[in-house]
């Protein structure tokens, strides 16, 4: 069954038993690339690599590119601020940074420390990095390394487990942050290269391609459901955090999936890869850097599976919030929601990515299942807030069929 898995490379400090593999789902499942060649032949180095440093002003500065929106014209090409692939990795390979984590786990009683690698950028010149959740969970101690060697001790500023996102500090002044672009802003076949630290031992790797498609709904392993860009891009385990660019130099996307292949037969799937559009998360950075905030969407309802009720799909209401948008719109305990805007929900991960992405103060129409009776339901989306590092110690509760409030 072809499937992705999580790709974070860990380094196996001593012996460990080998994991079971996990049953068959009935679903493709995406891998994000946190390096996890762990168990395999041995440790791998490298790491994500996390740049933090103070502004001589007090504030921090990131730099937005400012263009006209590209549109697609066969009759003529402006490539007037285009650069080339070596033009881009001169300029930002300073930019971007690897990761190294160091986690306790516990094997049949007895603790092991383990290592895993990812990559990461410079989002400001006073030492915020951001790189992909999954590439530094659990971790005891992050340090995150520059193109020139240089390494530092991170903290964890805080993160958004249901966008894989997570912002680093490191000590540092003067560095040189990305230029952040508007994923918006791109085309199918439009060119891009990534910048990263595959194996987490080939450090500072370019590698290059296209944007092979948008708005790309994918169930990752960990069965949370992102709208990501799919890229051609060469993107392996260590990959995970990096940036991936477009050929003005600027940031669409942020590396986190790869599509891998678990099928008895061993075929290879090459170049099918993914990354977070920039867009979709850069203003939840700028509040966990700012005031160390998530802010989502939410109507104020918990949800399972409708699969773990015996139904074929949709999204049952476990618990409604007292006076939430969920219970003002009429929504009750046991009701199935089926679609949203006319698109249908095939679970909990369905309805929470949905409200995810949509806009705070829209509304939502809802077609739910009621005993016997369909009926369409309209919600108001509201802003919810959370503590940017909430829950971070509770993060090995399994989220295959787990309860969320959305």
């Amino acid at each position: 069954m072809e499937n992705f898995e999580t790709q974070e490379t860990m380094s196996e400090m001593n012996p460990q038993p080998e994991k079971k593999p996990k049953k068959p789902r009935p679903y493709v499942k995406f891998v994000a690339f946190g390096l996890a060649c762990s168990l395999v032949g041995g440790a791998i180095g490298g790491g994500l690599v996390h740049y933090v440093g103070g502004s001589a002003s007090g504030g921090s500065n990131a730099y937005v590119g400012s263009r006209p929106n590209s549109t697609i014209n066969v009759n003529e090409v402006n490539t007037e601020e285009q650069m080339t692939a070596a033009e881009i990795y001169a300029k930002y390979v300073n930019s971007t940074v690897g990761i190294t984590t160091e986690s306790s786990v516990n094997y049949f009683g007895y603790r092991t420390t383990t290592a895993a690698s990812g990559s990461g950028f410079i989002y400001t010149d006073d030492g915020y990095i951001v790189t992909n959740y999954h590439v530094v969970e659990n971790a005891n101690s992050i340090t995150v390394t520059t193109y020139d060697g240089t390494t530092y001790d991170a903290t964890m500023v805080g993160y958004d487990e249901d966008n894989d996102l997570a912002v680093l500090k490191i000590d540092a002044t003067g560095l040189t942050p990305v230029v952040i672009g508007d994923s918006s802003n791109m085309n199918v076949g439009d060119p891009v290269v990534a910048i990263g630290n595959p194996l987490g031992e080939l450090t500072f790797s370019l590698t290059s391609g296209s944007i092979s498609a948008l708005h790309r709904n994918i169930t990752l392993e960990d069965n949370i459901t992102m709208e990501l860009i799919q890229t051609d891009c060469a993107i392996n385990s260590g990959n995970s955090g990096g940036a991936l660019f477009n050929m003005y130099g600027e940031v669409i996307g942020i590396t986190n999936a790869k599509y891998s292949s678990s099928t008895s037969s061993g075929a290879s799937i090459d170049n099918i890869a993914f990354a977070i559009p920039i867009s979709d998360v850069k203003d939840t950075i700028d509040g966990i850097i700012e005031d160390g905030t998530v802010r989502s969407g939410y109507i104020g309802v918990s949800v399972v599976d409708g699969t773990s009720v015996n139904l074929s799909s949709g999204a049952v209401v476990a618990s409604v919030t007292e006076n939430g948008p969920a219970e003002q719109a009429g929504l009750q305990i046991n009701d199935c929601i089926t679609a949203v805007n006319g698109e249908a929900v095939s679970g909990s991960s369905d309805l929470r990515r949905i409200i995810r992405n949509a806009e705070i103060g829209s509304t939502l129409n809802l077609t739910v299942t009621r005993g016997t009776q369909t009926l369409e339901l309209q919600v108001t989306v509201e802003e919810q807030v959370t503590d940017a590092l909430e829950g971070i110690q509770n993060t090995n509760e399994s989220t295959n069929n787990r309860s969320f409030f959305n």
